[in-house]
């Protein structure tokens, strides 16, 4: 059987690339971008029968210029901001996510960016590589997470290993997720299920797992920013466009909350004058909470198996139904 030409449609560094093709050995003919250049890509699509998908967007208008394409693969599962899926259920091309490798790196990132924003990390770490040093300055302000009410918005995987690794640090945890009326955890962590506004009046920090879809685009709005407690914080490491920037800007700016720690934005790269970028209670990290190597080896391995079974006729793990493009509940991230 000869092997289906296989593009990976983000620019990614020699390194990345050599993991994709140990993994892809006897599976696949990968192809990468020698450059982050779309006519590259246009040039190189026009042979692929499979798309490997990941930070950077697959639209309709290059879906027209790939017409051997039967397969477009997530690396990840948030894909209504990366994918044409109506256009690929027009032309009966197959997509599927990778789901795996994913939980214990964004959980993680989650709890760093809470601690981060508690103390300020990356403003004060910035002031002292340029010779001032900020030993009382925010004395006042910088929090410890122990004690603290942390509220999770979406309840699956990774919102559920946060949970638990932020437990070692005393926390009382709350969710909101309408696929979930009872906690998942139950004999493993004290989680309590809130409608989503009690949750907002609760949280001493709220965390964001959520698809972004047309029903959770702007969720974190000006109004629900207004019903957080003074003092809170917003941590979002899921897709940027849960949140209003503006709104959450002016809510910073303010001083009702008290700090975010942001790994995606709207528009990725953010501008560079952002104004949320010159907030000194802001953490942002440019999407990287999955971005390990660990990460990397599980997700592509899991992904070249599928692609083994796809050209073995077998059937596709974690394929979405496009037929009927239902959006993934709350609790898929």
């Amino acid at each position: 059987m000869s092997l289906a030409r296989v593009l990976y449609w983000s620019h990614a560094p020699v390194s990345v690339y050599e993991v994709l093709r140990r993994c892809a050995a006897g599976v696949a003919d990968l192809d990468t971008l020698d450059t982050d250049n779309d006519a590259e890509r246009v040039e190189r699509l026009r042979d692929a029968q499979a798309l490997i998908v990941a930070a950077h967007p697959f639209d309709a208008s290059h879906l027209a210029q790939a017409p051997r394409l039967a397969l477009v693969h997530h690396q990840g599962v948030g894909y209504h901001d990366t994918v044409p899926v109506q256009a690929l259920a027009a032309r009966g091309i197959r997509l599927a996510l990778t789901p795996e490798g994913t939980t214990v790196g964004v959980a993680e990132h989650t709890v760093m960016l809470m601690l981060a924003v508690c103390k300020r990390l990356s403003h004060v770490d910035s002031e002292l590589r340029q010779g001032r040093w900020h030993i009382n300055t925010y004395r006042s302000e910088s929090r410890e997470v122990n004690g603290l009410t942390v509220g999770f918005v979406g309840f699956g995987r990774i919102g559920q290993a946060a949970a638990l690794r932020l437990q070692a640090f005393g926390t009382r945890c709350v969710f909101h997720d309408p696929a979930l009326t009872t906690n998942p955890l139950t004999g493993r962590l004290d989680a309590q299920p809130l409608s989503l506004l009690q949750l907002l009046a609760q949280a001493d920090i709220v965390s964001l797992h959520l698809p972004l879809t047309p029903g959770t685009r702007h969720l974190i709005d000006a109004t629900a920013l207004a019903r957080m407690k003074r003092g809170a914080m917003l941590i979002n490491a899921s897709r940027g466009g849960l949140v209003d920037e503006r709104a959450l800007f002016q809510a910073l700016a303010s001083g009702h909350l008290a700090g975010a720690g942001l790994d995606c934005f709207e528009q990725e790269p953010p501008p560079p004058n952002h104004p949320l970028l010159g907030l000194h209670n802001v953490v942002l990290t440019p999407h990287t909470a999955a971005a390990t190597a660990d990460a990397l080896v599980t997700k592509m391995t899991a992904l070249f198996a599928n692609l083994r079974r796809w050209q073995a006729g077998e059937a596709l793990h974690n394929e979405v139904a496009l037929h009927a493009a239902v959006p993934p509940q709350p609790s898929a991230r």
